[in-house]
Protein backbone atom coordinates (compact mmCIF):
# COMPACT_ATOMS: atom_id res chain seq x y z
CA UNK A 1 0.00 0.00 0.00
CA UNK A 2 1.48 3.42 -0.75
CA UNK A 3 1.72 6.64 1.41
CA UNK A 4 -1.15 8.38 -0.45
CA UNK A 5 -3.47 5.52 0.07
CA UNK A 6 -5.40 5.71 3.21
CA UNK A 7 -8.57 3.84 4.72
CA UNK A 8 -10.82 5.95 7.22
CA UNK A 9 -12.44 2.72 9.48
CA UNK A 10 -15.27 3.46 11.94
CA UNK A 11 -16.34 0.40 13.50
CA UNK A 12 -19.41 -0.89 14.36
CA UNK A 13 -20.68 -0.41 17.95
CA UNK A 14 -21.90 -4.32 18.46
CA UNK A 15 -21.33 -6.93 16.08
CA UNK A 16 -24.29 -8.75 14.77
CA UNK A 17 -22.76 -12.03 14.38
CA UNK A 18 -24.42 -13.89 17.46
CA UNK A 19 -27.67 -13.47 16.28
CA UNK A 20 -26.59 -15.87 13.06
CA UNK A 21 -27.16 -19.57 12.82
CA UNK A 22 -24.22 -20.07 10.70
CA UNK A 23 -25.66 -24.13 10.00
CA UNK A 24 -28.18 -22.62 8.64
CA UNK A 25 -27.36 -19.50 6.07
CA UNK A 26 -30.15 -18.44 3.47
CA UNK A 27 -28.04 -16.90 0.34
CA UNK A 28 -28.13 -13.45 0.20
CA UNK A 29 -30.04 -13.30 3.76
CA UNK A 30 -27.42 -11.88 6.18
CA UNK A 31 -24.72 -9.19 5.98
CA UNK A 32 -21.69 -8.83 7.84
CA UNK A 33 -20.86 -5.83 10.21
CA UNK A 34 -19.10 -3.42 7.61
CA UNK A 35 -18.56 -2.32 3.98
CA UNK A 36 -16.14 -0.55 2.21
CA UNK A 37 -16.82 3.21 0.03
CA UNK A 38 -14.44 4.56 -2.66
CA UNK A 39 -15.81 7.32 -4.34
CA UNK A 40 -14.92 9.06 -7.86
CA UNK A 41 -14.96 12.44 -7.66
CA UNK A 42 -12.92 15.07 -9.99
CA UNK A 43 -11.52 12.35 -11.88
CA UNK A 44 -9.94 10.54 -8.75
CA UNK A 45 -10.84 7.60 -6.50
CA UNK A 46 -10.82 8.91 -3.29
CA UNK A 47 -12.31 9.32 0.58
CA UNK A 48 -11.64 5.65 0.92
CA UNK A 49 -13.66 3.91 4.16
CA UNK A 50 -14.97 1.30 5.98
CA UNK A 51 -17.60 1.55 7.59
CA UNK A 52 -20.75 0.23 9.57
CA UNK A 53 -23.19 -1.82 7.31
CA UNK A 54 -26.35 0.06 6.56
CA UNK A 55 -28.53 1.81 3.96
CA UNK A 56 -26.42 4.68 2.10
CA UNK A 57 -27.93 7.73 0.27
CA UNK A 58 -28.02 9.13 -3.17
CA UNK A 59 -29.78 11.18 -5.20
CA UNK A 60 -32.75 10.12 -6.76
CA UNK A 61 -31.49 11.70 -9.60
CA UNK A 62 -28.99 9.91 -10.21
CA UNK A 63 -28.24 7.28 -13.37
CA UNK A 64 -27.98 4.34 -12.00
CA UNK A 65 -31.44 4.07 -11.13
CA UNK A 66 -32.81 5.76 -14.14
CA UNK A 67 -30.37 4.34 -16.70
CA UNK A 68 -29.04 1.15 -14.98
CA UNK A 69 -25.06 2.38 -14.88
CA UNK A 70 -24.35 -0.20 -12.85
CA UNK A 71 -22.14 -3.08 -12.62
CA UNK A 72 -20.90 -5.62 -10.02
CA UNK A 73 -18.40 -8.62 -9.50
CA UNK A 74 -19.10 -11.47 -7.07
CA UNK A 75 -16.04 -13.91 -5.81
CA UNK A 76 -15.88 -15.96 -2.23
CA UNK A 77 -13.65 -16.06 0.71
CA UNK A 78 -13.23 -19.30 2.21
CA UNK A 79 -11.75 -19.85 6.01
CA UNK A 80 -9.12 -22.83 5.88
CA UNK A 81 -8.49 -25.70 8.41
CA UNK A 82 -5.54 -23.69 10.07
CA UNK A 83 -7.89 -20.44 10.14
CA UNK A 84 -6.26 -18.83 7.15
CA UNK A 85 -8.88 -16.38 4.82
CA UNK A 86 -8.26 -17.16 1.47
CA UNK A 87 -9.95 -15.35 -1.15
CA UNK A 88 -10.39 -17.44 -5.04
CA UNK A 89 -8.79 -15.57 -7.91
CA UNK A 90 -9.67 -11.87 -7.06
CA UNK A 91 -7.59 -10.35 -9.44
CA UNK A 92 -9.58 -12.27 -11.96
CA UNK A 93 -12.96 -10.76 -10.80
CA UNK A 94 -10.94 -7.04 -10.84
CA UNK A 95 -9.76 -7.40 -14.27
CA UNK A 96 -13.02 -8.15 -15.03
CA UNK A 97 -14.57 -5.49 -13.01
CA UNK A 98 -12.53 -2.56 -15.46
CA UNK A 99 -13.85 -4.66 -18.66
CA UNK A 100 -17.23 -3.47 -17.40
CA UNK A 101 -16.55 -0.33 -16.17
CA UNK A 102 -15.28 0.23 -19.70
CA UNK A 103 -18.29 -0.88 -21.33
CA UNK A 104 -20.59 1.26 -19.34
CA UNK A 105 -18.73 4.32 -19.17
CA UNK A 106 -17.03 4.32 -15.96
CA UNK A 107 -13.53 5.32 -14.57
CA UNK A 108 -11.17 2.66 -13.89
CA UNK A 109 -10.68 1.08 -10.22
CA UNK A 110 -6.76 0.91 -9.44
CA UNK A 111 -5.86 -2.67 -8.23
CA UNK A 112 -4.90 -1.39 -5.02
CA UNK A 113 -8.00 0.61 -4.33
CA UNK A 114 -9.57 -2.95 -5.25
CA UNK A 115 -7.35 -5.23 -3.19
CA UNK A 116 -6.66 -3.20 -0.22
CA UNK A 117 -10.47 -2.47 0.23
CA UNK A 118 -10.81 -5.92 -0.37
CA UNK A 119 -8.18 -7.06 2.43
CA UNK A 120 -9.16 -4.53 5.04
CA UNK A 121 -12.78 -4.91 4.89
CA UNK A 122 -12.24 -8.77 5.22
CA UNK A 123 -9.64 -8.80 7.83
CA UNK A 124 -11.98 -6.16 10.02
CA UNK A 125 -14.81 -8.74 9.49
CA UNK A 126 -12.66 -12.08 9.75
CA UNK A 127 -14.97 -13.76 12.27
CA UNK A 128 -17.90 -13.36 9.29
CA UNK A 129 -15.97 -16.22 7.33
CA UNK A 130 -17.84 -19.62 8.13
CA UNK A 131 -15.84 -22.76 8.45
CA UNK A 132 -18.87 -25.10 7.94
CA UNK A 133 -18.28 -27.50 5.24
CA UNK A 134 -20.18 -26.15 2.07
CA UNK A 135 -20.33 -22.34 3.52
CA UNK A 136 -18.22 -19.43 2.57
CA UNK A 137 -18.29 -15.56 2.52
CA UNK A 138 -19.60 -14.06 -0.36
CA UNK A 139 -18.17 -10.79 -1.38
CA UNK A 140 -19.82 -8.55 -3.52
CA UNK A 141 -17.84 -5.40 -5.08
CA UNK A 142 -19.87 -3.27 -7.61
CA UNK A 143 -19.86 0.09 -9.03
CA UNK A 144 -22.63 2.63 -9.63
CA UNK A 145 -23.28 6.47 -11.02
CA UNK A 146 -23.30 9.03 -7.87
CA UNK A 147 -24.16 12.26 -10.26
CA UNK A 148 -27.27 14.09 -9.42
CA UNK A 149 -28.44 14.65 -13.26
CA UNK A 150 -30.79 13.26 -15.20
CA UNK A 151 -30.00 13.16 -18.94
CA UNK A 152 -28.42 10.67 -21.37
CA UNK A 153 -24.54 11.07 -20.59
CA UNK A 154 -22.02 9.06 -18.96
CA UNK A 155 -21.82 10.01 -15.33
CA UNK A 156 -18.69 11.84 -14.08
CA UNK A 157 -19.19 10.49 -10.07
CA UNK A 158 -19.20 7.23 -9.33
CA UNK A 159 -19.30 4.96 -5.73
CA UNK A 160 -17.41 1.73 -5.30
CA UNK A 161 -18.59 -0.37 -2.55
CA UNK A 162 -17.78 -3.49 -1.19
CA UNK A 163 -20.46 -6.20 0.74
CA UNK A 164 -20.06 -8.94 2.24
CA UNK A 165 -22.53 -11.92 3.62
CA UNK A 166 -21.71 -15.55 4.85
CA UNK A 167 -24.12 -17.99 2.82
CA UNK A 168 -24.30 -21.60 2.23
CA UNK A 169 -25.28 -23.35 -1.24
CA UNK A 170 -26.69 -21.56 -3.68
CA UNK A 171 -28.65 -24.33 -5.31
CA UNK A 172 -29.35 -27.08 -2.31
CA UNK A 173 -30.46 -29.67 -5.35
CA UNK A 174 -29.71 -30.50 -8.73
CA UNK A 175 -31.59 -27.92 -11.09
CA UNK A 176 -34.08 -28.02 -13.71
CA UNK A 177 -33.54 -25.73 -16.34
CA UNK A 178 -35.73 -24.75 -19.63
CA UNK A 179 -34.23 -23.97 -22.72
CA UNK A 180 -35.81 -20.35 -24.05
CA UNK A 181 -35.92 -20.01 -27.34
CA UNK A 182 -38.28 -16.69 -27.26
CA UNK A 183 -36.94 -14.09 -24.81
CA UNK A 184 -33.07 -12.94 -24.94
CA UNK A 185 -30.41 -12.17 -22.26
CA UNK A 186 -28.26 -10.31 -24.23
CA UNK A 187 -27.31 -9.57 -28.54
CA UNK A 188 -24.29 -8.79 -30.19
CA UNK A 189 -23.43 -5.75 -29.64
CA UNK A 190 -24.67 -5.59 -26.69
CA UNK A 191 -23.50 -5.48 -23.12
CA UNK A 192 -23.74 -9.30 -22.48
CA UNK A 193 -19.95 -9.60 -21.70
CA UNK A 194 -20.19 -7.01 -18.88
CA UNK A 195 -21.44 -7.76 -15.75
CA UNK A 196 -23.77 -4.52 -15.72
CA UNK A 197 -27.01 -5.02 -13.22
CA UNK A 198 -29.25 -4.03 -16.64
CA UNK A 199 -28.27 -7.63 -17.50
CA UNK A 200 -29.93 -9.55 -14.48
CA UNK A 201 -32.72 -7.08 -14.89
CA UNK A 202 -33.71 -7.84 -18.02
CA UNK A 203 -33.84 -11.89 -17.22
CA UNK A 204 -36.27 -11.93 -14.36
CA UNK A 205 -39.75 -11.83 -16.34
CA UNK A 206 -38.77 -14.84 -18.60
CA UNK A 207 -37.01 -16.93 -15.51
CA UNK A 208 -39.92 -16.02 -13.44
CA UNK A 209 -42.46 -17.76 -16.43
CA UNK A 210 -40.18 -20.57 -16.27
CA UNK A 211 -40.03 -20.72 -12.83
CA UNK A 212 -43.84 -20.97 -12.73
CA UNK A 213 -43.23 -23.96 -14.86
CA UNK A 214 -41.63 -25.75 -12.04
CA UNK A 215 -38.11 -24.74 -13.73
CA UNK A 216 -35.17 -23.78 -11.51
CA UNK A 217 -33.24 -21.28 -14.04
CA UNK A 218 -33.16 -20.26 -18.16
CA UNK A 219 -31.04 -21.83 -20.57
CA UNK A 220 -30.63 -18.62 -22.81
CA UNK A 221 -30.04 -19.05 -26.32
CA UNK A 222 -28.94 -16.95 -29.21
CA UNK A 223 -30.83 -13.79 -29.80
CA UNK A 224 -30.44 -14.03 -34.16
CA UNK A 225 -31.61 -17.97 -34.56
CA UNK A 226 -32.15 -19.23 -30.91
CA UNK A 227 -30.81 -22.11 -32.58
CA UNK A 228 -27.54 -22.34 -30.20
CA UNK A 229 -26.47 -22.32 -26.53
CA UNK A 230 -24.85 -19.38 -24.60
CA UNK A 231 -25.43 -19.51 -20.97
CA UNK A 232 -28.05 -19.84 -17.68
CA UNK A 233 -29.25 -17.04 -15.64
CA UNK A 234 -26.53 -17.48 -12.95
CA UNK A 235 -23.89 -19.78 -14.57
CA UNK A 236 -22.20 -20.68 -17.69
CA UNK A 237 -23.35 -23.79 -19.12
CA UNK A 238 -21.11 -27.42 -20.14
CA UNK A 239 -21.70 -30.08 -21.38
CA UNK A 240 -20.01 -33.61 -21.65
CA UNK A 241 -20.57 -35.34 -24.58
CA UNK A 242 -19.42 -38.95 -25.04
CA UNK A 243 -15.99 -37.49 -23.54
CA UNK A 244 -15.09 -34.29 -24.55
CA UNK A 245 -16.45 -31.18 -22.24
CA UNK A 246 -18.45 -29.28 -24.52
CA UNK A 247 -19.04 -25.13 -23.76
CA UNK A 248 -20.03 -21.80 -26.05
CA UNK A 249 -17.10 -19.33 -26.01
CA UNK A 250 -16.85 -16.39 -24.27
CA UNK A 251 -17.61 -13.72 -26.45
CA UNK A 252 -19.49 -10.36 -26.74
CA UNK A 253 -22.71 -12.34 -25.15
CA UNK A 254 -21.55 -14.38 -23.04
CA UNK A 255 -20.18 -13.68 -19.53
CA UNK A 256 -16.77 -15.14 -19.51
CA UNK A 257 -16.94 -16.75 -15.90
CA UNK A 258 -14.21 -17.70 -13.40
CA UNK A 259 -15.12 -20.83 -12.63
CA UNK A 260 -15.62 -21.61 -16.02
CA UNK A 261 -12.21 -21.06 -16.83
CA UNK A 262 -11.42 -22.79 -13.61
CA UNK A 263 -13.13 -25.66 -15.31
CA UNK A 264 -11.71 -25.85 -18.30
CA UNK A 265 -8.32 -25.08 -16.59
CA UNK A 266 -8.51 -28.47 -14.90
CA UNK A 267 -10.30 -30.30 -17.61
CA UNK A 268 -7.13 -29.36 -20.06
CA UNK A 269 -4.57 -30.15 -17.19
CA UNK A 270 -5.97 -33.84 -16.63
CA UNK A 271 -5.64 -34.18 -20.14
CA UNK A 272 -9.35 -34.09 -21.41
CA UNK A 273 -10.42 -32.57 -24.56
CA UNK A 274 -11.74 -29.31 -24.63
CA UNK A 275 -14.18 -27.86 -27.34
CA UNK A 276 -14.97 -23.96 -27.04
CA UNK A 277 -17.36 -23.75 -29.73
CA UNK A 278 -20.91 -22.97 -30.55
CA UNK A 279 -22.94 -25.68 -29.24
CA UNK A 280 -26.63 -26.26 -30.90
CA UNK A 281 -29.99 -26.89 -29.09
CA UNK A 282 -30.30 -29.92 -31.55
CA UNK A 283 -26.87 -31.19 -30.65
CA UNK A 284 -27.70 -30.89 -27.02
CA UNK A 285 -31.34 -32.63 -27.24
CA UNK A 286 -29.81 -35.41 -29.67
CA UNK A 287 -27.00 -36.49 -27.50
CA UNK A 288 -29.73 -36.75 -24.73
CA UNK A 289 -32.13 -38.59 -26.77
CA UNK A 290 -28.95 -41.36 -27.94
CA UNK A 291 -27.32 -41.53 -24.51
CA UNK A 292 -23.96 -39.52 -25.20
CA UNK A 293 -24.71 -36.85 -22.85
CA UNK A 294 -23.10 -37.73 -19.91
CA UNK A 295 -23.26 -34.48 -17.88
CA UNK A 296 -24.39 -31.27 -17.74
CA UNK A 297 -24.00 -28.56 -15.15
CA UNK A 298 -23.50 -24.87 -14.27
CA UNK A 299 -19.98 -23.25 -13.33
CA UNK A 300 -20.73 -19.98 -11.19
CA UNK A 301 -19.04 -18.18 -8.22
CA UNK A 302 -23.07 -18.07 -6.46
CA UNK A 303 -23.66 -22.20 -7.83
CA UNK A 304 -19.99 -23.21 -8.14
CA UNK A 305 -20.96 -26.64 -9.69
CA UNK A 306 -24.33 -26.93 -10.27
CA UNK A 307 -25.20 -30.24 -11.49
CA UNK A 308 -28.38 -30.07 -14.07
CA UNK A 309 -31.08 -32.82 -13.70
CA UNK A 310 -33.25 -32.19 -16.33
CA UNK A 311 -33.45 -29.86 -19.71
CA UNK A 312 -36.68 -28.87 -21.10
CA UNK A 313 -36.99 -27.87 -24.77
CA UNK A 314 -40.38 -27.40 -26.63
CA UNK A 315 -42.48 -28.65 -24.11
CA UNK A 316 -40.33 -32.21 -22.99
CA UNK A 317 -38.59 -32.47 -20.30
CA UNK A 318 -35.68 -34.88 -20.77
CA UNK A 319 -33.92 -36.60 -17.85
CA UNK A 320 -30.37 -36.81 -17.33
CA UNK A 321 -28.26 -39.39 -15.70
CA UNK A 322 -27.89 -39.37 -11.98
CA UNK A 323 -25.66 -37.15 -10.24
CA UNK A 324 -23.89 -40.11 -8.04
CA UNK A 325 -22.38 -41.54 -11.70
CA UNK A 326 -20.97 -38.12 -12.96
CA UNK A 327 -17.46 -38.98 -12.37
CA UNK A 328 -15.77 -35.34 -13.86
CA UNK A 329 -17.94 -32.86 -12.78
CA UNK A 330 -18.10 -34.19 -9.34
CA UNK A 331 -14.03 -34.69 -9.51
CA UNK A 332 -14.22 -30.89 -10.45
CA UNK A 333 -16.17 -29.64 -7.89
CA UNK A 334 -14.10 -31.24 -5.01
CA UNK A 335 -10.91 -30.47 -6.68
CA UNK A 336 -12.11 -26.70 -6.35
CA UNK A 337 -13.44 -27.28 -3.33
CA UNK A 338 -10.31 -28.34 -1.94
CA UNK A 339 -8.32 -25.80 -3.51
CA UNK A 340 -10.09 -22.68 -2.49
CA UNK A 341 -10.57 -24.24 1.23
CA UNK A 342 -6.46 -24.97 1.54
CA UNK A 343 -7.02 -28.42 1.63
CA UNK A 344 -4.92 -29.81 -1.39
CA UNK A 345 -1.74 -27.79 -3.45
CA UNK A 346 -3.12 -24.58 -5.62
CA UNK A 347 -0.93 -25.67 -8.55
CA UNK A 348 -2.51 -22.14 -10.86
CA UNK A 349 -1.91 -19.54 -8.07
CA UNK A 350 -5.66 -18.95 -7.88
CA UNK A 351 -5.77 -18.58 -4.15
CA UNK A 352 -5.33 -15.29 -2.37
CA UNK A 353 -4.33 -15.20 1.55
CA UNK A 354 -6.12 -12.49 3.16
Amino acid sequence: MTDTFAIHTSKIDSSKISQVDFNNIQFGKVYSDHMFISQFRNGEWDNHQIRPYGNISVSPATPAIHYGQSIFEGMKAYKSAEGEILLFRPLDNFKRLNISAERMCMPQLSEEVFMEGLRELINLDSEWVPDTEGTSLYVRPYVFSADEYIGIRPSEDFDFMIITCPVGAYYSKPVKVKIETHYTRAAEGGTGYAKAGGNYGGSLYPAKLAQEQGYDQLVWTDSKTHEYIEESGTMNVLFLIDDVLVTAPAGDTILNGITRDSVLTLARDWGMKVEERKVSVAEVIDAVRSGRLKEAFGAGTAATIAHIATIGHDGVDYELPDVSTRSFSNKILTTLDNIRTGRSEDPFGWVHRI
